[in-house]
């Protein structure tokens, strides 16, 4: 049941962090009861909004005003919890008195408004929105600006000597990062082996990007599926990371192996892509006779590798296609909850420690087609993904880490248990509705996928 105006307006004025609100406001649209099926009709929906929103109303005797009752839904997380607000405010009052009250003046005082909404009011003159989605689904790469770097330069005129799909990683697809502290070595080798374990998974549980150059690609992240045809010298699962021994050393012996992009000097970038970092180490750079590396140069080549997890002063997760808000935040919940208690640590690597190195390929060859139905070690990958999620869950739980209402972190991973559940990813939903209400269109992706919106309804 919901609280009332009052109560919620006291509740958001109490929780000084904005993302403790931000969840609040979540969590409002959970405790909105459930509109009925036939409630979303085209008579009840919202146009003009980045998010799918719908709106019941209804009006019932009461005296000599009638009054109105509203009931709403919506696919978007945050945006439920904002029409929840608004049927708080709105619900139960007079008509007369639903046209005189103010509630952008409420909104204000709560920077509802402002903490939604100011990217959109830098980008919404200049007519720039952002997609939600794990690919450009309608521009062909041709037709795709390069923002005008000179290492980029440089990546764009080596990468499709070494793949065929290069160009698209740099042009066509967005990602989520999560990055994470180790504690020591041993610590680091633990994480970054079930993380790169479990890589594939995030991979099926995050898919979103269906669609390329107006249609559906025959992948449920195509976004992952490019990778595998980017450069196979400092692209995938890093089969090093399992074997025994494995360490910081093993790590930059790999590193020295990878071909390299460019050397900075100055503000120069020069080309030497293809040269070994060895070479450069010995003065022997063609390019650079007689050059010497500097710490900056090995930075900047640990910048240039790319397995599905990199280990820089931090390991980096980077199965995932990006998502809307809410998966956002499920994203770092997911891998904290893993990765950062030492029970769910340890009960993650009993999951993944027996799987072989051919398992663990064949399941991140699998996860962009498949996404839970790929298979691995005999099971399937949604079987996986709720055994998974338990385990991060009860990371999450004795982590403790509460808000000041007192509510813990493991609320961000419902999105997943919902995808996990129904085996049912994003991209699986946008196909489907690819082949009806779209019409066999990605155009209405650019109002029902946005992620950010001047009027965040």
């Amino acid at each position: 049941m919901l609280p009332s105006f009052d109560d919620i307006v006291a509740n958001l004025e109490f929780l000084d962090d904005w993302e403790e609100r931000y969840r609040y406001v979540i969590e409002l649209g959970r405790m909105m009861p459930e509109l009925p099926e036939e409630a979303h009709s085209e008579a009840n929906k919202v146009h003009g909004c980045a998010s799918q929103v719908w709106l019941e109303t209804r009006t019932r005797a009461d005296g000599s005003d009638p009054v109105l009752d509203f009931r709403g839904d919506s696919d978007a997380h945050i945006v439920r919890g904002l029409v929840a607000i608004l049927i708080a405010f709105y619900s139960g009052r007079p008509v007369g008195d639903v046209q005189t009250l103010d509630i952008e003046g409420y909104l204000k005082r709560l920077q509802l408004d402002e903490h939604l909404t100011q990217l959109g009011r830098v980008a919404d003159p200049l007519g720039i929105g952002f997609l939600d989605l794990g690919m450009s689904p309608l521009w062909r790469r041709e037709e795709t600006p390069v923002m005008p770097k000179s290492r980029y330069r440089i990546m764009m005129g080596y990468m499709p000597k070494v793949g065929s799909l290069g160009l698209d990683m740099m042009l066509r697809t967005a990602t989520v990062q999560v990055n994470l502290d180790f504690s020591s070595e041993a610590d680091m080798v633990k994480k970054l082996r079930v993380s790169l374990a479990l890589q594939p998974l995030a991979t099926a549980l995050f898919a979103n990007s269906p669609f390329t150059d107006g249609r559906p690609n025959g992948f449920l992240s195509m976004r992952s599926h490019i990778w595998t045809d980017t450069d196979p010298h400092r692209t995938g699962m890093m089969p090093i990371a399992f074997e025994d021994g494995f360490g910081y050393e093993r790590y930059v012996d790999w590193l020295l192996d990878v071909p390299m992009y460019f050397v900075k000097r100055g503000a120069t970038y020069h080309d030497v892509a293809g040269a070994s970092f060895r070479d450069l180490m010995a003065g022997r750079l063609a390019q650079l006779p007689g050059e010497l590396p500097t710490t900056s140069d090995l930075a900047n080549h640990v910048s240039t590798v790319f397995p599905e997890v990199r280990l820089k002063r931090f390991l980096e997760m980077r199965g995932s296609d990006t998502g809307p808000r809410s998966f956002l935040m499920a994203a770092p919940a997911f891998w904290v909850g893993l990765l950062y208690d030492r029970s769910s640590l340890d009960a993650a690597w009993d999951l993944v420690k027996h799987w072989t190195s051919e398992e663990r390929q064949t399941f991140r060859d699998e996860a962009p087609t498949l996404g839970l139905d790929a298979v691995v070690a005999g099971r399937k990958a949604a079987e996986i993904a709720r055994e998974t999620l338990k385990i991060a869950r009860a990371g999450l739980t004795r982590r403790a880490i509460k808000d000041a209402l007192g509510r813990d972190e493991t609320s961000y991973l419902d999105p997943l248990e919902q995808v996990a559940e129904s085996g049912r990813s994003r991209a699986r939903d946008l196909l489907d509705r690819y082949h009806g209400a779209w019409g066999e269109s990605v155009r209405p992706a650019f109002r029902e996928c946005v992620l950010l919106d001047p009027a965040p309804a």
